[in-house]
């Protein structure tokens, strides 16, 4: 139940909100909620995905009303604009965030969730009734369910839990964890969770009591990493800890991407590439890359900047919880600059995105990623952003920020957009097939 979520790292200002992926993304009006679809249901085991700032957000109009911007440089965003779901901090830092939600309920009577999902931690968190600083005005009230249990001390998923402690004067099992640059307190608790049409009885989670920081979504977690305690491993006699979705693109309107749970469903026919465990990271998604192709050409990058190595942490991951690809700095630069010499033109930075163009016509090459095994080609609406301020096109790409992850390359959601992307844990593999999930 790993609790540091990768990739924050001072890099982007203050003013960068949230960001338009894909050519026409920057939409000229917000939809009402009169104009967006009616929800679909849930059904079975798959749950309807849901873009976070689309213009049919479920998190309000707010969140909606902001999607599509890059700001312009020197522009300042008003105070009373920053809440919501965008994490907003002092200095410089690139959105690495949760996305996407799905529904789920919790307790007896059943109370109405929003869990973020997230492939790279095994947290599971509801902000809870009394919590101090958590971003929600719709918590769980876990006195109003009849099912609610506390985890107590002594018990081995207590044991399991990040940072557990049995607070002064409290039989109950607590946990402490950070994501990002927020600070989490909660308690291990038990409800019934019910996602789709199906129950998970005495599910654990944590109970937020506590939270500091701007990074923790206002809504819930469903961490779906490969820990001891994520919801994979709790479901793994329901849903035998295979999964997939497709996550939609920034204009899709309301809920439109599908999360599939379980083997029934699943793609027969798709191209896979080995799933590798590190001891030191259990609950990342890694994979082995091989290379990367700009347009035709496969790019000069150092084997050691690819490599898998548990020791240090290095390689690939696959991750639903981080917006944008970081790629280490030897692999960043060499497609950076391929791109920058196949494009051509003056070249420019905006926020923390250093090839940009401000010309409209600018043609974008393809960049395939290679692995073993498989390759997956990513088009212009996976490796482009737009500004709504002008015409200006930046590659949605960044290097690894300095630390832990600095060997680390993260695939993130927006290049894994309108693919189905499948985690078959059982049988070691990860593969990808392109899907169009976004509704427009």
């Amino acid at each position: 139940m790993r609790g540091c979520k990768m990739g924050m790292t001072p890099m982007l200002p203050l003013l960068l909100l949230v960001l338009a992926a894909g050519a026409g993304a920057a939409a000229s009006h917000t939809s009402s909620p009169s104009s967006c679809p009616a929800t679909p249901p849930d059904s079975g085991a798959t749950l309807q995905v849901s873009h976070a700032f689309g213009p049919c957000s479920p998190l309000g109009p707010e969140a909606a009303s902001r999607r599509g911007r890059v700001p312009r440089p020197g522009a300042r965003t008003p105070a009373s604009s920053r809440v919501g779901y965008a994490p907003i901090a002092s200095g410089r830092q690139l959105l690495q965030t949760p996305t996407y939600v799905v529904r789920a309920r919790l307790g007896t009577p059943a109370q109405q969730l929003l869990l973020a999902v997230d492939t790279s931690n095994d947290a599971a968190w509801i902000p809870c009734a009394g919590c101090a600083g958590c971003p929600t005005s719709t918590p769980f009230n876990p006195a109003a369910s009849t099912s609610y249990r506390p985890v107590p001390c002594g018990s081995p998923l207590c044991a399991q839990a990040p940072n557990a402690a049995c607070p002064p004067n409290s039989r109950a099992c607590g946990f402490s964890l950070t994501y990002a640059d927020s600070s989490l307190v909660a308690a291990l608790s038990q409800d019934s969770l019910a996602v789709a049409g199906d129950v998970v009885k005495a599910y654990t989670f944590g109970c937020l009591q506590r939270a500091t920081g701007t990074a923790a979504p206002p809504q819930g977690l469903l961490g779906l990493g490969r820990g001891p305690l994520s919801f994979l491993s709790q479901t793994k006699g329901m849903y035998e800890a295979t999964f997939s979705y497709c996550l939609p693109g920034f204009k899709s309107l309301n809920f439109s991407g599908t999360l599939r749970l379980g083997r029934k469903g699943q793609p027969q026919r798709i191209k896979t590439t080995p799933l590798l465990a590190n001891p030191h990271r259990s609950s990342l998604y890694y994979v082995n890359m091989t290379g990367i192709r700009v347009g035709r050409k496969v790019v000069p990058i150092p084997a050691a900047a690819l490599a898998f190595d548990p020791a240090t942490g290095a390689g690939t991951v696959l991750d639903s919880g981080t917006m944008f690809t970081r790629l280490v700095a030897p692999a960043y630069v060499a497609v950076r600059d391929e791109v920058r010499r196949r494009v051509g033109g003056p070249v420019s930075s905006l926020g923390g995105f250093d090839t940009c163009f401000s010309d409209p016509a600018v043609k974008w090459p393809a960049v395939t990623l290679l692995f073993d095994g498989m390759r997956v080609t990513l088009p212009e609406e996976n490796v482009v952003i737009r500004s709504t301020y002008g015409t200006t096109s930046c590659l949605a790409m960044a290097a690894a920020p300095d630390g832990v992850n600095t060997v680390l390359n993260v695939i993130a959601s927006m290049q894994q957009q309108n693919h189905r992307v499948l985690f078959d844990v059982p049988n070691g593999r990860v593969g990808f097939a392109r899907e169009r999930c976004t509704a427009a």
